[in-house]
C-alpha cells in the first residue's frame, strides 16, 4: 500500500460486459419464469404450501426483469442516465427488491423442506396457506426495510444525464460501505447459515433413513444443487466483491492505494453480471416440485425444432420458386 498515484481502474469494463449480460437476462428470465408461473398455476394445488414461496420468487424477478431495458439504455449511452434521479433509486431498489427477496423465498422453502422430511409428524396439518402467505408478507416487508436506506443515498451525478450509481458517490462511500456489510450480514449471510443447516441435516436423514420415499429424496437433492448453483455462482461472489470494491474506493478516497483495486472492480462488475443471472435460474426451482416440467420443455423444444424446420423449407420453396419465375422472365426476354 502507498501513497503514489493509483493505478488506471477500466471504468469502462462494465459498458462492455453488462449490457449483453442484461439483454440475455431480460429475454431468458422473462420466458422462462413466465413459462414456469403458467406451470405452477396450472400444478398448484399438487405442490402444496411451498408453492406460495415460488410465487413470490417468480415475482421478485420479474418486477427486477422489467428494470434491465433502462440499464441497458444506460450503458449503451455510456453511463449516461436520462430518466431522473427518482427512477434510478427505483430501479436500484428492485434490484434489492429480487436479490434480498430471492434469497429470502429461498430460505423459505429451504425450511419447508427441512420440515416436511425431518419433522414430518410435527409439521403435517400446521402448516397451511395461510402461514405461507403470512411469512411471504414478512418476507417483503423485512427486504424493503433493509433496502429503504439505500434510497437515501445519492445515486446519480452530473446535471439532466448523469451516472446512476449501483451504490453511492465517492462523498458517501464510508458510510455505504458500513451499510453493505450490516445488509450482507442479515439479507445473505444469515439466511445463507440457515439455509446450508437445513440442507445439511437434511441430506443426512435422506442418505440414512431407508424409508424416505424414493421420489421425495430425487426432488430434495434436486433443490439442494439448485440452491448450491444460485449461491455459490449468483450470491456469494457478488457480496463478497461488492465490499471489496467499496473498501478499495474509501482506500482509494483516503489516496491509499493498492495494485488490486482495478482487479477487484473487474471481478465486481463480472459478479454484477453474474448476480441478476439468480433471476433466469431461479424458475429451476419449480423443477423440484413438478416431475412434467422436463418432458413440457422437452416438448417444447420439439415443437420449436418442428417449427423451425417448417420455416426452413418454406422459405426455401420460396427462393425456388422466385428463381425460377426468374429464369422463365429472361427466356421470355431473349
Amino acid at each position: 500500500m502507498n501513497n503514489a498515484s493509483c493505478p488506471r481502474v477500466s471504468f469502462d469494463f462494465s459498458g462492455r460486459f453488462l449490457p449483453p449480460v442484461y439483454i440475455s437476462v431480460f429475454i431468458i428470465g422473462l420466458a422462462a419464469n413466465g413459462w414456469g408461473l403458467k406451470s405452477l398455476l396450472h400444478n398448484w394445488k399438487k405442490l402444496g404450501n411451498i408453492n406460495v414461496f415460488v410465487l413470490n420468487l417468480g415475482l421478485t424477478d420479474v418486477l427486477y426483469l422489467l428494470t434491465l431495458p433502462f440499464l441497458v439504455v444506460y450503458y449503451f449511452m455510456k453511463s449516461q442516465w436520462i430518466f431522473g434521479d427518482t427512477f434510478c433509486k427505483i430501479t436500484r431498489f428492485c434490484f434489492n427488491l429480487n436479490l434480498y427477496g430471492s434469497i429470502g423465498f429461498l430460505t423459505c422453502i429451504s425450511v419447508y423442506r427441512y420440515l416436511a422430511i425431518v419433522h414430518p409428524v410435527r409439521a403435517m396439518g400446521r402448516i397451511t396457506v395461510t402461514h405461507s402467505v403470512t411469512i411471504s408478507v414478512m418476507v417483503w416487508l423485512l427486504v424493503s426495510v433493509q433496502s429503504l436506506p439505500d434510497m437515501f443515498y445519492p445515486k446519480t451525478f452530473g446535471n439532466s444525464t448523469g451516472q446512476c450509481f449501483s451504490t453511492t458517490s465517492k462523498m458517501h462511500v464510508e458510510d455505504y460501505l458500513k451499510y453493505s456489510l450490516g445488509r450482507t450480514l442479515t439479507g445473505f449471510c444469515i439466511p445463507f447459515l440457515i439455509t446450508l443447516g437445513c440442507y445439511g441435516h437434511m441430506s443426512v436423514v435422506l442418505w440414512t433413513m431407508k424409508r424416505t420415499d424414493k421420489v421425495q429424496k430425487q426432488r430434495s437433492l434436486k433443490l439442494l444443487f439448485i440452491l448450491i448453483l444460485l449461491f455459490s455462482v449468483c450470491y456469494i461472489p457478488y457480496h463478497v466483491l461488492k465490499n471489496l470494491n467499496l473498501w478499495s474506493r474509501v482506500l482509494s478516497k483516503q489516496r491509499m492505494c493498492c495494485g488490486w483495486f482495478n482487479g477487484v472492480y473487474v471481478a465486481h462488475q463480472i459478479s454484477r453480471g453474474l448476480v441478476c443471472l439468480n433471476s433466469a435460474l431461479n424458475p429451476l426451482v419449480y423443477l423440484h416440485g413438478n416431475d412434467d416440467i422436463p418432458a413440457q420443455l422437452r416438448q417444447l423444444l420439439q415443437q420449436a425444432r418442428q417449427m423451425f424446420n417448417t420455416f426452413f423449407r418454406s422459405n426455401s420453396a420460396h427462393v425456388h420458386v422466385a428463381q425460377s419465375a426468374g429464369d422463365i422472365s429472361q427466356e421470355l426476354t431473349l
